[in-house]
């Protein structure tokens, strides 16, 4: 297998090398090498799974320049925030508002924090250092308020870990296309109020008013009221591993899909088009589909099992489900995607069972993923709720806690240091739980954390990709 990978490796440099567009001096010219991976590259069927993945994992690790289409062209006055048009420092990138990394392993590159140094992998999780900051236009720096609290306008991110993706997105395939089903029926039967019930999790009910020939969606919760489940992101933005590499492509790179701004376009005028080919976020949507599931640990001890009985007891199940289950075993990958019909357009689905990714069959035709969540948006109370986009926002989906042990600093901005810092700051719907937390014993307290640190990353992912 090894042999075969770098004969893969190999023959993807010999190529590179080959091409009259690449610079003679490695790393002065294009750091995407030639021959570029097409869509068709990918469905045509030449490469294999194998070698798609391998593609997918060099996209992830590419530390892209400006031969590559990094950075924006000129300034926009009219929106000096979003991507196409912000401003850099003299070096070139910025760290607020994006442009804050060359390739996405520098903020996806901690497998485990649990040991010293830390255990490094592709795909892993980001330290305090990886945190953007998106939507920033003023930083309270020299504390004006004299409160020790550099208030902010915007936005910070902490990076989490990609293990266990092709699951998440499954699931959530899954849940869409029912909620679009349960749609339908209140479309189909006026007046109705349609409970939106979907794997056990209840976003509220959703009814068809025939009158204004438009549904009444003020009783959905934890949702957008176009009912797709977006199980990727701190908010819930990304319906899919394509939707959000495209929104990191653009917002930490400032490079543009060709899909979204069009072939042959350069719209943020910095002379470079096709700035990523189709082909290569598929590359990279079937790289992270396959990436291994995290794990918990077979521990036998009483405080691990009086760790999980505390942590249903305290309610923190009631969001974080420990697992969910599929009805199906693989996952379906499309271009391009339609949300709200995760069934359109799809040229390959991912055996999530026998392949890398190593999900347990449910043994009645799915998979089992344990991934600690409901993917449904709660309301986590105002000290932690964020000022970019809607005032005072304190809207999160559920974090999924399996990884949790060794995926510290925790939280959406990473100010929880340790486990129970990110259990007693829980506000809003979760306050019942930290009080809990609060309230109990300090045995089952320590049973609890004990229990929270058998959850942990894949032993060894990617090690089929590496020679």
């Amino acid at each position: 297998m090894k042999l075969r990978i770098l004969f893969i490796a190999g023959a993807i440099a010999a190529s590179a090398h080959a091409s009259a567009q690449q610079a003679i001096v490695p790393m002065e010219g294009p750091t995407l090498r030639a021959p570029r991976l097409t869509q068709f590259d990918v469905t045509s069927g030449q490469y294999s799974l194998l070698e798609l993945r391998l593609k997918g994992f060099e996209m992830f690790c590419t530390p892209f320049n400006r031969f590559d289409g990094y950075g924006d062209g000129l300034v926009d006055p009219a929106d000096p925030i979003s991507p196409g048009g912000r401003p850099t420092t003299s070096a070139g990138w910025l760290r607020a508002n994006g442009l804050d990394a060359q390739s996405c392993f520098e903020c996806h590159g901690i497998v485990s924090n649990l040991m010293i140094p830390p255990r490094f992998g592709v795909g892993g999780a980001g330290a305090i250092a990886a945190t953007s900051f998106p939507g920033l236009t003023h930083c309270d720096i020299p504390d004006n308020n004299a409160n020790g609290v550099a208030e902010n306008n915007g936005r910070m991110i902490n990076p989490v870990a990609l293990f266990g993706s092709g699951g998440v997105e499954l699931l959530a395939k899954e849940m869409t296309s029912e909620l679009q089903s349960l749609k339908v029926k209140a479309r189909t039967f006026p007046g109705l109020n349609v409970e939106l019930v979907t794997h056990g999790v209840n976003f509220g009910t959703i009814r068809y008013i025939e009158a204004t020939e438009d549904f009444e969606t003020s009783n959905v919760v934890g949702i957008e009221p176009d009912l797709v489940v977006r199980p990727f992101g701190r908010k819930g933005e990304f319906s899919s591993i394509r939707d959000f590499a495209i929104g990191a492509f653009e917002m930490h790179f400032g490079m543009q899909p060709a899909e979204v701004v069009g072939r042959d376009m350069d719209p943020d005028g910095d002379n470079v088009v096709n700035e990523v080919f189709p082909g290569e976020l598929s590359a990279i949507h079937i790289y992270l589909a396959n990436l291994e599931r995290p794990r918990e640990m077979h521990d036998d001890r009483p405080a691990v099992q009086r760790g999980r009985q505390v942590f249903m007891e305290m309610g923190c199940a009631a969001c974080h489900i420990p697992e969910m289950r599929t009805v199906n075993t693989s996952l379906p990958i499309s271009f391009p995607e339609v949300p709200t019909d995760p069934c359109e357009n799809i040229y390959m689905r991912i055996d999530l069972v026998n392949g890398s990714a190593g999900f347990e069959p449910d043994g009645e035709g799915g998979i089992l993923v344990p991934l600690f969540s409901d993917l449904k948006r709660h309301d986590m109370g105002p000290e932690l709720a964020e000022t970019a986009g809607v005032p005072l926002d304190p809207y999160f989906i559920t974090a999924k806690l399996w990884g949790v042990a060794g995926s510290a600093p925790y939280l959406h901005d990473g100010r929880a240091m340790t486990l129970r810092e990110a259990i007693e700051m829980h506000g809003g719907e979760a306050a019942p739980a930290a009080a809990a937390f609060a309230a109990t014993t300090p045995q089952d307290q320590e049973n609890l954390l004990i229990f929270l640190r058998t959850l942990r990353a894949p032993a060894k992912p990617n090690a089929d990709l590496q020679p």
